[in-house]
């Protein structure tokens, strides 16, 4: 009888081919972690082709969750548990597996094709030469075993071994002591109308947890608790979809009816597919032939008194930036989504990355600024965006909000916000002239500088907008150098008092003055936090304080710098927000980089903040 044993977390790989559902695997273990009640943070990396080359490294598709019944902030740094489907999973994931650490292997994956495409030395084979010692090793023949658990069944041996990663998880889930409902449940969503397919995935699934009865008695088990997480009702939460949840309250706050713009691009096209699905709330989609159709239809809608929003990723800012200044010189609301991914060019589509900050910045022609907003974990996606579109429809200006793949497709527990505790969105029209106007002055201000947003068609509000320079006021095309030189400025000032509407800068943790600030933006949230926490455990006086508002700056954000001897800015970039900290504040900032695809691991920024303490 194997032995059941309470352990605080865990974090787990499922790895193996582009074609092996591991990212299905992953998630369906996420949704089961969430509806139990631990804390959990995921880690989806899968390659950019469609269909990579399969048994070959870069053909490894991965999905790491870390689950605990305490709160964590990121994926984990090493795991605790690996599943490699093939030699070449095995290969690229070992390294960072701890020692002592459990390994379940399909060994179908291990014969002498695999071996060769993942180019082991001939004649090795690491489950049979020694590599694994060390480690806690379960050698599955997952595909024999799922072809005779669907011996009964009408499928093709090709449709059959498509449930492997089913065999997979109800084996993980017998290790975990989980039950098997809620996958269950989501096949039977799934594939309701395909009773065969759904026969297959139930028993394979079923057979996998089993097996896990029917293996030597001294194996253990194990368990985690539930989190101690504030009450409430929680969903397993990615960051597209809290993102576009955000856009939806948002738009169901301001009451404008929302429309999507855009042009499918990865990592930012589910927010598409998820707020396709929600055409009840007023929400209108448009797939559209380009980059550039996308957003200038979205600017057409803003124009026309909707809420404009666009979604794309750096590339497609960069085809964007032209309507992007349209947009400035208009002065109407829209929103500019860019989930960031790897670069130049075509980069790493499906890699993580901070390289757009300063194209964010500067990357249109002309002074033409916009406010930015970033989020920094997956469900601040859905407060961030939220504010993102208060500042856009309040304040009559683009913004430009800032996510990136790892928020994008990571995955934690959100607690459903109660509508009560929204910000209110309030957006006024101008109806009518006022008592004593006797003419409609389009880019006449108010003491925020914000021009009235007037729905086309309005009587005796007939006016017209374009690309061209504005004159003050009338709105006027003007050639005028010293009219130019003045609307530039007033636009630049109208972003710059959008710091009134913000909050003052905080910090998340740590004395409020000191030896070192770590400085985070966007997705070096989570690494921040640990490391930071790590340190304070440890006796160690270090502060850490993540930027949301990134233009403007929080106005006390120059204060708060100087309290503190040295500054660290961790970046998934070479180096961006610390510039701009060294331009606006002349601080003293020391940059930390990592342009590799992937986050920062906590270990890495312990050692740096280390470094800089010694």
């Amino acid at each position: 009888m194997a032995t059941l044993q309470t352990v605080e977390d865990v974090v787990i790989k499922f790895a193996g081919d582009s074609g092996d559902g591991m990212q299905l695997t992953g998630s369906q273990f996420t949704n089961n972690t969430a509806l139990m009640g631990a804390d959990l943070s995921t880690f989806p990396d899968f390659p950019a082709e469609i269909r990579a080359p399969q048994g070959t490294v870069p053909g490894v598709s991965g999905f790491q969750l870390h689950f605990s019944s305490n709160e964590i902030y990121t994926p984990g740094d090493t795991c605790d548990v690996l599943v490699a489907m093939n030699a070449a999973a095995l290969k690229v994931n070992l390294q960072h597996l701890k020692k002592g650490g459990i390994i379940i292997v399909n060994t179908d994956g291990f014969d002498a094709k695999n071996l060769r495409l993942a180019h082991y030395p001939e004649g090795s084979n690491p489950i049979e030469d020694g590599t694994l010692i060390g480690y806690e090793v379960f050698k599955i023949d997952v595909t024999r075993l799922t072809r005779e658990a669907l011996k009964d069944i009408q499928l093709g041996t090709k449709e059959k071994d498509r449930a492997k990663n089913m065999f997979v998880l109800g084996f993980v889930y017998w290790l975990y002591n989980r039950e098997l409902s809620s996958t269950v449940s989501f096949l039977h969503d799934k594939f309701g109308k395909k009773p065969e397919i759904l026969q297959s995935n139930i028993q394979a699934l079923q057979a996998g947890y089993n097996f896990g009865d029917t293996i030597e008695a001294s194996m253990t088990r194990y368990q985690v608790e539930k989190a101690k997480l504030p009450p409430g009702h929680y969903r397993s939460m990615t960051g597209n979809v809290a993102l576009a949840y955000g856009l939806i309250a948002a738009s169901q706050m301001s009451q404008l009816p929302m429309f999507l713009g855009t042009y499918p691009i990865t990592p930012a096209s589910d927010i598409l597919h998820e707020l396709a699905r929600h055409k009840q709330f007023g929400i209108r989609t448009f797939q559209a032939e380009d980059e550039i159709a996308g957003i200038t239809a979205a600017i057409g809608a803003s124009y026309g008194g909707s809420l404009g929003v666009t979604t794309t990723s750096g590339p497609g800012m960069a085809l964007k930036a032209e309507a992007m200044g349209l947009a400035v010189m208009l002065e109407i609301p829209l929103v500019i989504i860019n989930v960031q991914r790897g670069g130049p060019s075509t980069g790493l589509p499906t890699k993580t990355e901070q390289s757009d900050l300063l194209q964010a910045y500067y990357g249109r022609n002309g002074e033409c600024p916009m406010p930015i907003v970033s989020a920094s974990t997956p469900t601040d996606c859905f407060d961030a965006v939220y504010e993102a579109v208060r500042i856009s429809v309040q304040h009559m200006t683009p913004v430009i909000f800032l996510s990136d793949g790892y928020l994008a497709n990571g995955a934690e527990p959100w607690r459903f916000p109660q509508t009560a505790d929204l910000k209110p969105i309030e957006v006024a029209f101008k109806k009518a002239l006022n008592e004593g106007e006797d003419t409609f002055l389009p880019y006449a201000r108010d003491e925020r500088l914000v021009r009235p947003w007037v729905v086309p068609g309005t009587p005796a509000l007939e006016h017209r907008i374009g690309g061209l320079e504005k004159q003050d006021l009338t709105g006027n095309v003007s050639y005028d150098p010293d009219n130019h030189q003045h609307m530039v400025l007033l636009r630049e000032e109208k972003v710059a008092r959008v710091a009134d509407d913000i909050p003052l800068q905080t910090l998340d943790s740590g004395p409020e003055t000191g030896d070192v600030l770590v400085v985070g933006w966007g997705s070096t949230y989570g690494a921040i936090k640990s490391a930071v926490a790590t340190l304070q455990a440890e006796g160690v006086a270090v502060s850490h304080a993540q930027i949301r508002h990134l233009r403007p700056f929080p106005k006390n954000l120059g204060e708060l710098l100087g309290r503190f001897r040295k500054i660290l800015v961790p970046e998934l970039n070479n180096g961006q927000l610390v510039k701009l900290l060294r331009d606006q504040f002349l601080a003293d900032a020391v940059p930390y980089n990592k342009i590799k695809g992937v986050p920062f691991t906590r270990a890495e920024l312990v050692e740096k903040i280390q470094n800089m303490l010694d």
